[in-house]
């Protein structure tokens, strides 16, 4: 049952932020200044008539009261009616299906590689001594502090165009995906070093750290098999916002690197006040950012069990106190 509540109420909060997406997205799009019926027809350079415009008004009821058009904005929401884009003048789904999976494997293999790089970080520096801590400190500040524009082009300048390693934008290679993801990892390793090498650094003076040692256990070994489990814990609370980080950025490294995701069609989308797409493409994110938030949660209680025994803990200590203040033999309702 505990998990079936757990469950649950990951449920409730899932539509709670999908709801509240839905509705900054209809309020922020009817507030950029401008005529949606214009963007519909092409923009303001269109010249389409007072007639067309006003037909397209009806056609798509921009010509109702703002709650009747939110009701209706929901509803759609709610049976999985994105609609049509206004720029692209395709289904926003099939946008999404063509364009999510990039934007997709940037988050992830930017975040596979930020903690690949946390943990290198860590490991070096509570191993190295007090000049190492210093300078990965120093560098894990900075890096978390790098705008994506500029580290990217730092990227290319450096990788692509002087060293010839890499191509400076995609071109459906490999090798094209190593500049962009590590411009949206590294300023998330910046982040998860500082958080991993303090546990790793306030774990070593704890007792099974002592007790390993005692048992001859080498200094790899001990990182890797003590340290780290008891030393990712807050890193793993904290990738579900670095995931919101990594999409959110992915706007910035998609157009600097032309890849072709969300992030991309997305600016296209506000300047054209294309809302079914903005609305998709929020809403995508918003989800893919509570499953990560759920996987998680479940990853953190699979690291370490006592998440979701403290609760279960805790409600048993309760309900025994109150059996204890009782006491034997004693019914509930006694006076």
């Amino acid at each position: 049952m505990r998990w079936v509540w757990w469950a649950v109420r990951r449920l409730a909060g899932g539509v709670g932020v999908l709801w509240a997406v839905a509705t900054i997205v209809f309020v922020a799009i009817r507030l950029i200044p401008g005529d949606p019926a214009l963007a519909i027809l092409g923009g303001p350079g269109s010249q389409a008539s007072a007639e067309a415009v006003a037909r397209v008004r009806h056609e798509y009821g921009l010509d109702q009261p703002v709650l009747v058009q939110y009701a209706v904005f929901l509803g759609r929401l709610a049976t999985l009616q994105l609609g049509d884009s206004y720029a692209f003048r395709t289904p926003v789904a099939t946008l999404l299906g063509q364009q999510l999976p990039v934007t997709l494997t940037l988050a992830v293999a930017g975040l596979v590689v930020a903690w690949v790089l946390a943990i290198v970080a860590a490991w070096w520096s509570t191993q190295r001594g007090r000049f190492a801590a210093g300078l990965t400190s120093a560098l894990s500040v900075t890096a978390s502090v790098m705008p994506h524009f500029w580290l990217g082009s730092v990227l290319i300048v450096v990788f692509a165009s002087a060293l010839g390693w890499v191509p400076a934008v995609s071109d459906g290679t490999a090798r094209g995906w190593v500049l962009p993801v590590l411009t949206v990892a590294v300023p998330v390793a910046g982040y998860l070093a500082e958080t991993v090498r303090d546990g790793v650094v306030d774990a070593q003076q704890s007792a099974f750290a002592l007790a390993a040692r005692g048992r001859g256990e080498t200094r790899l070994g001990l990182f890797s098999r003590h340290l780290l489990r008891h030393a990712a814990l807050p890193g793993i609370a904290l990738s579900a916002w670095a995931f919101g980080s990594l999409v959110s950025g992915a706007v910035v490294v998609e157009s600097v690197f032309a890849l072709p995701g969300i992030g991309r069609a997305l600016v296209t989308a506000v300047t054209q006040r294309d809302m079914p797409l903005v609305a998709g493409i929020a809403l995508v994110s918003a989800a893919a950012y509570v499953v990560v938030l759920a996987v998680a949660d479940l990853v953190e209680r699979v690291v370490d069990p006592r998440t979701s025994a403290g609760s279960s803990a805790r409600n048993g200590g309760a309900r025994g106190g109150t059996a204890r203040r009782r006491g034997p033999g004693r019914p509930a309702d006694a006076r």
